[in-house]
């Protein structure tokens, strides 16, 4: 398991600090030395990215967060050795940039602790002109989908319940989650489990009282995709940043 700390050493700057707000709070699937609770000012998280991927199907899609523009996020800052750096970035290249819909860039977040500081991390920010960038959907909508929608890496519901539930325990509470947690259904509310057996009653009486078709998310075209993952390349700039031995 890693090891978490809050306390940050001078020798921490040279390190390759990735902001987790989704998934990869409690999911990152690369090896860290501490989460850190940490801020990002200028963007907000939000249920705005269609998946037809790890949560979803191109027939039926599911929706996850992304950071938009505005506001402000709370999540954690991982801590990655300089020497695992450059592992870690293309890991979350290949994971986050299926489709291109998340723009890699570097922000400045503010890490809380005893030693409170701003470091540059690696962040995926949303691309607003990127096909599967799904905007501000009706609530219902998006309850709409994360009820109804599974993919490669399981359930839509499942996704959501996780993160909301880290958030908790971070106690970090956001209206705008809270909110879509009470058209989720009573399961969902209750923390109960998300499989499909236990969700199948509710999720039908949620589909009735919505009266909602499941939403289909636009199709990205092979030159669309290419565009945007050309920006991998672009970022390789990110690798200068840290030691040469890495």
């Amino acid at each position: 398991m890693p090891k978490r700390t809050t306390t940050l050493r001078s020798s921490d700057q040279q390190s390759l600090w990735v902001f987790a707000y989704g998934s990869l709070m409690w999911n990152p699937g690369f090896d860290y030395e501490s989460a850190v609770p940490a801020q990002l000012d200028g963007y907000h998280r939000a249920f705005c990215v269609y998946s037809v991927f790890y949560r979803g199907t191109a027939a039926r899609p599911g929706l996850v967060l992304g950071l938009d523009r505005g506001g402000v996020c709370h999540g954690l800052a991982l801590q990655v050795p300089a020497e695992r750096a450059r592992a870690t970035i293309q890991y979350l290249r290949s994971r986050e940039q299926v489709t291109g819909v998340y723009r890699e860039t570097l922000l400045p977040i503010s890490v809380r602790g005893p030693h409170s500081t701003q470091l540059m991390a690696l962040t995926f920010v949303c691309e607003r002109n990127h096909p599967g960038f799904a905007g501000q959907l009706p609530i219902t909508h998006q309850a709409h989908l994360i009820r109804s929608a599974r993919g490669r890496a399981g359930s839509n519901l499942d996704y959501t319940l996780s993160t909301i539930r880290h958030l908790k325990s971070m106690q970090c509470r956001e209206p705008g989650l809270d909110r879509l947690v009470s058209f989720l259904g009573p399961v969902f509310a209750n923390g109960a489990s998300s499989s499909h057996a236990s969700c199948k009653t509710s999720g039908h009486a949620l589909a009735r009282q919505l009266q909602a078709s499941p939403l289909v998310a636009p199709k990205v075209r092979p030159d669309v995709r290419k565009r945007y993952l050309y920006r991998n390349h672009l970022a390789a700039q990110f690798e200068g940043r840290w030691p040469a031995n890495m």
